[in-house]
C-alpha cells in the first residue's frame, strides 16, 4: 500500500496548483507554485520545471521538499513531505514528459525544462481553524462560494465593494 490515499489524490487531482517548499543555500525558505503537480503513483507526486530555476537549483543542493495542496473553497487538503529528484534527460525524462502529454498538458510539455519527482514519505492532512468552531464543509464550502463570487462581481464592476 502506498502513502497516497485516493483522497489525497483526488484532492491534487482537483486542485492541481501545489505550493512547493524547498531550503536555499543560506538556509531561508523559498516557496513556489507549482501548476503542474500531479499524482504520479501510490508513492509520488510530479511536477515539471517550467520556470522555476529557484526550486530546482534549491534541491540539487538539498532535496528535501514539501508540497501544499489545498482546496481554497473547502479550506482542507494535503501536505506532502519527502525527498525530490529533479530529472532533466535520458529515457526517464522522457517517460515522464509522455506522462505529461497522457494527461493533457501537451502544449506545456514543449516548454519544460525539466521534471521534479518526489517521494513522498509523510503525508498528513491540512484543515482551517475554520472549522473549529463547529462549521461542517457544506457551511465552510457555502461561505467561501459566497466570497469568491463577490470578489469576481466586484473584479468585473472594476473595483471593490463598498
Amino acid at each position: 500500500m502506498g502513502v497516497l490515499t485516493e483522497d489525497m489524490k483526488r484532492v491534487v487531482r482537483e486542485q492541481r496548483l501545489g505550493f512547493a517548499a524547498t531550503v536555499c543555500p543560506d538556509g531561508t525558505p523559498n516557496l513556489s507554485p507549482k501548476g503542474t503537480t500531479k499524482v504520479y503513483d501510490d508513492n509520488h507526486l510530479i511536477f515539471a520545471d517550467i520556470h522555476s530555476p529557484t526550486t530546482v537549483e534549491n534541491l540539487r543542493h538539498n532535496p528535501a521538499i514539501e508540497i501544499n495542496v489545498v482546496d481554497p473553497i473547502v479550506r482542507k487538503g494535503y501536505r506532502f513531505k519527502g525527498t525530490a529528484t529533479v530529472i532533466a534527460e535520458g529515457g526517464r525524462f522522457d517517460d515522464l514528459l509522455a506522462f505529461y502529454e497522457r494527461e493533457g498538458v501537451v502544449e506545456v510539455g514543449r516548454r519544460i525544462r525539466s521534471i521534479v519527482l518526489v517521494k513522498v514519505q509523510r503525508a498528513l492532512p491540512l484543515v482551517s481553524p475554520a472549522y473549529d468552531g463547529g462549521a461542517t464543509e457544506e457551511e465552510i464550502r457555502a461561505q467561501w462560494k459566497a466570497y469568491w463570487e463577490t470578489v469576481e462581481r466586484d473584479r468585473l464592476r472594476g473595483g471593490a465593494s463598498e
